[in-house]
């Protein structure tokens, strides 16, 4: 087994979207072939209604397929397909936009005003750029969890692991997503897929990733932008680690635990050309896309 050395570290960085709501950028808009697969993901955590009610309305998507995951509160969804869904505590949703989609999501929070999800942008071949949209929601419930004997629990989102298979099935990037829970203080080996991309990240306690060349309890330390990062700290909450090759990472739990999405998907590795919701694989794709959405043509009616 090779453990899979750190590549990347940062930290999710606060932006706005939709109509005026705030969260913390993951990744996105940079270099895509450092996550590829995936396009962007947005940590949307908030205990104040005030700066998420307003939400996403109505937009289009083409080109990519969208997984949300939902920890607390509700969000409920519209789209271009007569699909109405609402998504509470723990619930997937999974959407392909295909060749084209208008959706509108409108978050709510729980009893207490609580907020909190993630949502991950995955990456279409070009094959698949112009496909019928598709749309589907998992409940919470029908999410398997596996609990190891050292306490690790890990809920199972898409794809397969230890010997259970993900709800969300389909997706073109074939991800393996977690949802991951180590308890204080214990030290977890996990497999990942070699010719996989792969990421984690942490939005709850602490823990140390380890290099292929660190002993196991030694902090790992970058600089990123002139700023000292070290996923021991509890100021390493919401911090992205993107590995390199191997076939398994290493995380040593901090004395509060350490929780994460750990995600991997097979690289794509084609051109990438991106228009805010409309990522296609040339310049000429995206115009032709603006054009059809100020044509009234987005939409295509043999889907």
């Amino acid at each position: 087994m090779s453990i899979r050395p750190v590549k990347h570290q940062s930290t999710a960085k606060p932006t706005m979207e939709g109509a005026g709501v705030k969260l913390h950028r993951v990744f996105g808009f940079g270099d895509p072939s450092l996550t590829d697969p995936f396009l962007m993901m947005d940590d949307f955590r908030n205990d104040d209604p005030n700066e998420y009610l307003k939400g996403f309305p109505w937009h289009p998507h083409r080109g990519i397929e969208t997984i949300t995951y939902v920890l607390a509160g509700t969000v409920e969804h519209g789209d271009s397909l007569g699909n109405k869904g609402l998504l509470g505590a723990g619930d997937i949703q999974w959407m392909t936009a295909g060749s084209g989609i208008m959706h509108q999501e409108m978050p709510k929070g729980d009893f207490a005003g609580r907020m909190h999800g993630f949502q991950l942008w995955a990456n279409l071949p070009s094959s698949l750029k112009m496909t019928a949209p598709r749309y589907q929601d998992v409940k919470s419930i029908d999410i398997p969890v596996v609990v190891d004997d050292d306490g690790t629990a890990v809920r199972i989102i898409c794809g397969n692991f230890w010997g259970k298979a993900g709800p969300v099935d389909g997706v073109a990037a074939e991800p393996i997503y977690l949802d991951v829970s180590v308890p204080p203080g214990v030290k977890k080996r996990l497999p990942v897929d070699t010719y996989r991309n792969a990421f984690a990240y942490i939005f709850a306690g602490s823990g140390t990733f380890r290099d292929a060349s660190t002993p196991l309890g030694v902090k790992i330390e970058k600089e990123v932008n002139g700023e000292e990062l070290n996923i021991r700290d509890m100021s390493g909450n919401r911090t992205l680690v993107v590995f390199d090759s191997g076939d398994e990472i290493t995380v040593q739990a901090g004395d509060k635990g350490i929780r994460f999405l750990l995600v991997s998907g097979k690289p794509i590795e084609e051109p990438v050309a991106w228009h805010g919701p409309i990522v296609m694989n040339s310049r000429e794709e995206i115009m032709q896309a603006m054009k059809e959405l100020q044509n009234g043509t987005f939409i295509k009616a043999a889907h």
